[in-house]
């Protein structure tokens, strides 16, 4: 094996380096990863939410959502480890629930039409992005009572 640097690389492959995102960057490469997938079908997890929970963090299945997430080079190279149902709740900070309702086939039966799934996955992020701006709003309101009320003792 030939040791070479990333610039001599250039020209031949593209050099990924691990990547600092945000939950809502990453959610939204997720589903841009599967906008791409336009027009297929991927196959969906089985009952997810009947499982024990050792066992639910193991499900996997090939061609789903969870494969198309692991398969992008970016979420890779930012930590995504494995398209198990529980290292992609891991990954992206997610629920079991959360995930149940983007993967589970008792939402969309064996398979699920790309583009739905991206739908849900962005919906996560907007989700993401609202609880922030709420959980922020809540922070400065606690505070400005409390200095209201220290100001007033």
């Amino acid at each position: 094996m030939e040791h070479r640097t990333s610039a001599e690389f250039k020209g031949y492959a593209t050099v990924i380096r691990p990547q600092e995102l945000s939950k809502k960057e990453l959610l939204e490469r997720w589903a841009l990863a599967l906008e791409k997938r336009q027009d297929s079908h991927l196959c969906t997890l089985r009952e997810t939410e009947h499982k024990p929970p050792k066992e639910q963090a193991t499900l996997r299945e090939e061609n789903s959502p969870l494969t198309v997430a692991f398969e992008d080079p970016v979420l890779r190279s930012a930590g995504l480890a494995s398209d198990q149902f529980g290292e992609v709740a891991r990954f992206f900070e997610l629920s079991p629930w959360q995930l149940h309702n983007v993967v589970c086939s008792c939402h969309f039966g064996e398979t699920v039409a790309a583009e739905v799934v991206a739908a849900r996955v962005r919906h996560l992020s907007a989700c993401t992005r609202s609880f922030t701006a709420f959980a922020c709003t809540y922070a400065l309101a606690a505070a400005l009572l409390a200095g209201t009320v220290l100001l007033v003792h």
